[in-house]
C-alpha cells in the first residue's frame, strides 16, 4: 500500500445538538494515510528518517511498548527506505508476541526486550547505549513517540495539511505532547489549540512543551480528566461511546487516543464551552491497530 497524504479527508459531523448550538465539527482523517503509518506518526518521524538517510550508518533505534503504534510506523518506514530498524521494547519478552510486535518483526525490525525499570532509565544509561553501539554500530535514536524537538518539528507539518486558518479550534489527544507542540508551533494568533491528555495525572504539559521548543506564550487549553483510568485504559462508557460514535458517523476511532479526545469534545460541546459559530477540527491520530487488543466483538467496527 502506498503512503499518500492525498487520502486524508475532512469529515464533517452533523447532529441536532451541533445544529442547535450553531457549531461546525470536523475530523481530520489522518488515520487514512496508511494502515501501518497512520495518523500523526509519519509527520513525527519525518525529520528523523531524513537524518538517518543522510547518515552513513542507515540504522535507527527507537522505543515502545507491546502495542506501540510508534514502533509499527517506524518499522514500516524503515523497511520502505532501506534503513535497519531496532525496537527497544518495554517489558519481558512474551511467549506469544502481540499482533503489533509480530508486525514489527514481519517488517524487519529487530526487537530487544528490557525490564520496565531499565526502560524507564534507558535515556540516562550511557553504558547501555554504548553496548548497543558495539553490537549495531552507530545509529539514529528516535525517542518514544518522537518526543524531542525534531519530532515536534515534524508534527508541525500537520498544520500544512489541515489548513488551520479555516478553524477556530484544533483539538488533539496528548500522550508525549509532541503532536500538541507541533500544532502550537504553527497556530494562528486567534486560534485555540485544545489538548486532551490520555494519561492519568498528566500535570507536566507546560514543562514538556518548553522541552519541545514551544514559546511560553503559545499555551493550549487543556481538557483534563478524560483519561478513563490512564494510558491505554478504558471503561464500558468509553467503549459504548466508540460504538455509538461509529453508528452516528461511520468513523472508526481508537481506544487509546482519538476516542478519549472525541468524548471530551462532545462533553464540552454539551456543556457549552464552545461559543456559537465555533468551527472545530479534531485530529484523528490513527492507531486503530490498538483496538485489536480488545476481545473480539467488543467494537462494532
Amino acid at each position: 500500500m502506498d503512503i499518500s497524504l492525498q487520502s486524508i479527508s475532512f469529515d464533517n459531523i452533523s447532529n441536532n445538538s451541533l445544529k442547535e448550538k450553531n457549531i461546525s465539527l470536523s475530523i481530520a482523517r489522518l488515520d487514512k494515510i496508511h494502515e501501518d503509518v497512520s495518523g500523526n506518526k509519519i509527520f513525527k518521524l519525518h525529520y528523523f528518517i531524513e537524518e538517518c538517510l543522510r547518515s552513513s550508518h542507515k540504522t535507527l533505534i527507537t522505543f515502545g511498548g507491546a502495542y506501540s503504534n510508534h514502533l509499527v510506523a517506524t518499522a514500516f518506514l524503515c523497511s520502505q527506505k532501506g534503513i535497519k530498524s531496532f525496537g527497544i521494547v518495554r517489558g519481558e519478552e512474551p511467549q506469544i508476541l502481540s499482533h503489533t510486535l509480530a508486525r514489527c518483526k514481519d517488517l524487519g525490525m529487530i526487537l530487544k526486550f528490557i525490564s520496565r525499570q531499565d526502560y524507564k532509565n534507558f535515556d540516562s544509561n550511557k553504558e547501555e547505549i554504548e553496548e548497543l553501539k558495539k553490537i549495531y554500530g552507530d545509529f539514529t535514536i528516535v525517542p518514544e513517540g518522537g518526543y524531542n524537538v525534531t519530532g515536534a518539528k515534524g508534527a508541525s507539518l500537520i498544520m500544512n495539511v489541515i489548513k488551520p486558518s479555516l478553524f477556530s479550534h484544533v483539538c488533539t489527544a496528548v500522550g508525549t505532547a509532541t503532536t500538541l507542540a507541533g500544532l502550537l508551533l504553527k497556530k494562528k494568533i486567534d486560534q485555540e489549540i485544545i489538548a486532551i491528555p490520555v494519561l492519568k495525572n498528566m500535570v507536566d504539559i507546560p514543562e514538556r512543551l518548553n522541552y519541545l521548543g514551544v514559546a511560553v506564550d503559545k499555551k493550549p487549553v487543556v481538557f483534563s480528566d478524560y483519561h478513563f483510568g490512564g494510558y491505554a485504559k478504558h471503561t464500558k462508557e468509553l467503549i459504548s461511546f466508540m460504538n455509538s460514535f461509529y453508528t452516528e458517523t461511520q468513523i472508526p476511532i481508537d481506544l487509546v487516543y482519538t476516542a478519549k479526545m472525541m468524548y471530551a469534545v462532545y462533553d464540552n460541546i454539551n456543556s457549552d464551552y464552545f461559543a456559537s459559530g465555533s468551527n472545530i477540527l479534531c485530529i484523528h491520530t490513527g492507531g486503530l491497530q490498538g483496538n485489536k487488543s480488545l476481545p473480539q466483538g467488543t467494537l462494532i467496527f
